[in-house]
């Protein structure tokens, strides 16, 4: 099944409400990073909920993501777009432990609760939206339950699940995001309240089969969801070897010459994605011509 996310209504418009599959998602960035189970974990949920985020906006809008814990995982970086597209990275990708006491992927341990998530917003606007919360969790869903509430004052409730098998690539991912609407009253609350203590792990669901529509039925109740679109959702980084020559023309002429005196030519990798590009000394003589015919 491909990757996808839903956006609904909820209750006749008193909730609005997101679902997704990630599996291939995730999996993809834990292939490029070979990360172990308790970071694909965090990463996986991570990206999960970038998605997610990124589906609020507009296509050419992008969002960023900063997860910064203070724990041995390090830095979790995500960006998203309008579209669908999502790409991450984290600083220790090697990162894993023991089960923790319920039997699940110690996330809590490797992402660390001394620090802040941080999320930026490029609307396309002068300036660009920024929100930062403390880690109360670091679980990563709870987290940004706890962001949402406090930066963007929407009452949410977010899900995030990833499931790791024993050769480490990833057997399940998805999640869901609720928001209560002006308006939405108490009954209806009490509702999804209840919804939410009896529905299963999110990752479970995914590992059923659940497609992003049955989940937020499960979540929400059937007969209370109006989906309005699908939207396909995938890992794209978007890197280029033209991106990369903007950057290391941006260094200048003497560093560029240090390269090509030092190393006879330069090689970039991609955070997010690690592929890697090369340039000859040729490219870069290029460059500095460039550099000169402009100035």
């Amino acid at each position: 099944m491909e990757d996808y996310l839903v956006k609904a209504l909820g209750f006749d418009g008193k909730v609005r409400a997101y679902a997704v599959r990630s599996t291939n998602t995730v999996g993809e960035a834990q292939k490029r990073h070979n990360t172990w189970p308790t970071a694909t974990a965090a990463l996986g949920r991570a990206l999960t909920a970038g998605a997610m985020m990124g589906s609020m906006m507009n296509a050419d809008d992008k969002i960023t993501i900063k997860i910064e814990g203070g724990g041995p995982i390090g830095i979790i970086l995500i960006d998203a777009n309008g579209k669908g597209e999502v790409r991450g990275y984290v600083t220790n990708p090697q990162t894993h432990f023991p089960l923790n006491e319920v039997g699940k992927l110690d996330v809590r341990r490797a992402v660390g609760t001394n620090g802040n998530i941080t999320i930026v917003k490029d609307l396309g606007l002068r300036e660009m939206f920024t929100g930062q919360t403390p880690i109360v969790s670091g679980e990563i869903a709870e987290d940004f339950t706890y962001y949402y509430a406090v930066s963007e004052q929407v009452p949410s409730s977010v899900g995030l699940g990833v499931l790791v098998n024993t050769d480490n690539s990833v057997l399940a991912a998805g999640g869901f995001i609720i928001q209560l609407l002006p308006g939405c009253d108490e009954e209806t609350i009490e509702t999804i309240e209840n919804h939410l203590k009896s529905v299963e792990p999110i990752s479970k669901m995914i590992e059923k089969g659940y497609t992003p529509e049955q989940i937020l039925d499960a979540v929400l109740g059937e007969g209370n969801v109006k989906v309005l679109e699908t939207m396909p959702v995938q890992f794209n980084c978007g890197c280029s070897k033209e991106r990369f020559g903007v950057a290391i023309k941006s260094l200048g002429v003497q560093e560029i010459q240090e390269m090509i005196d030092e190393d006879g030519g330069a090689e970039a990798e991609c955070h997010f994605c690690l592929e890697k590009y090369h340039y000859s000394q040729e490219e870069l003589e290029g460059f500095i011509r460039e550099i000169e015919a402009k100035n």
